[in-house]
């Protein structure tokens, strides 16, 4: 449903943002794109909705090619963007059909949209009156209304609280189970990554340095981990890890904090290994992997602190 092949973005002086890109979605999949502020993902998502022309490469929703035929790209495909588009002086029901008027939509679906994302009760309020989380709920029953095969998700749960941010994310999934619809979801939060996604993209400088599933992500890591924090130099620390062969080449220090897969070390052995050397350790313990730390390992920093 969506393929893209060798994508690049590059603005006027020589600023690379996206750098050759290649991954697909299929029919029905809910696709995840992770990385921070600056990393590409939300050019990528402009040329998906063919908001930013390419440089070079090609982009096709449901077979077409998003900078030749941008008209035919956007029939198939509805966008959330990341900053709330609504009229707070018209009501929820109001939106709801000047979308399916635009969209030329001659039975639209407004009641069964609504109900879905949990806003039947509100149709007739202003949109003024709605919550955060209701806002963002009412932005994608209207991206629904024209019936898209592709749903563009850009940070939909950004600046909600947990609860909301929660509930909202329990709608989406929802979405899914009940709708033949492709989702592309780009977020900060590794959390909703692994609840809503089938597989993650996560892209750092403009290229993507990973691509699966959570669980195969995860496991690329192994079943444990040790993490410790250190006082004094963590890259010196882990250096003589390496050297003394309770770290391999996967481990790796975010500031005074280290992490070592331990493959098929067993996680006791490993814990009285490296107590056993001295190091000035303020803590340590043993734990599974996690997506977070996925995405630490490949990009030095965490997602939730570079958005």
């Amino acid at each position: 449903m969506i393929e893209v092949h060798a994508l690049t973005k590059v603005y006027p002086g020589g600023v690379e943002a996206v750098r050759g890109i290649d991954f697909t979605v299929g029919p029905g999949e809910a696709f995840g794109l992770l990385g921070p502020n600056g990393a590409g993902k939300s050019t990528t998502i402009g040329m998906l909705t063919t908001t930013v022309t390419p440089t070079s490469g090609t982009a096709r929703l449901a077979g077409h090619d998003v900078a030749r035929e941008p008209l035919a790209a956007r029939s198939v495909s509805s966008v959330v963007f990341q900053e709330a588009v609504v009229d707070r002086s018209l009501t929820g029901r109001r939106h709801l059909e000047l979308h399916a008027r635009l969209w030329r939509v001659a039975e639209p679906r407004i009641e069964e949209t609504a109900a879905l994302l949990g806003v039947a009760r509100l149709l007739d309020r202003p949109v003024g009156t709605y919550s955060g989380g209701e806002r963002r709920r009412l932005e994608i029953a209207r991206a629904l209304v024209s019936e898209p095969r592709v749903l563009f998700l850009d940070e939909p749960t950004v600046g909600l609280d947990p609860r909301i941010r929660h509930e909202l994310v329990d709608a989406i999934g929802a979405l899914r189970a009940r709708r033949d619809l492709t989702l592309l979801v780009t977020t900060h939060y590794l959390d909703e990554a692994e609840r809503l996604c089938d597989r993650v993209a996560i892209m750092h400088r403009g290229r993507l340095v990973a691509l699966d599933t959570p669980e195969a992500l995860r496991t690329s890591l192994g079943e444990e981990l040790v993490e410790l924090r250190v006082d004094g130099d963590a890259g010196g620390a882990l250096t003589r890890l390496r050297e003394t062969g309770l770290a391999g080449r996967d481990a790796f220090a975010v500031g005074s904090t280290l992490t070592i897969p331990l493959a098929e070390r067993g996680g006791a052995a490993a814990v009285a290994g490296i107590q056993a050397l001295g190091l000035p350790m303020t803590a340590i313990s043993t734990r599974t992997p996690t997506l977070d730390d996925v995405y630490l390992r490949l990009t030095g920093g965490r997602l939730a602190e570079a958005a």
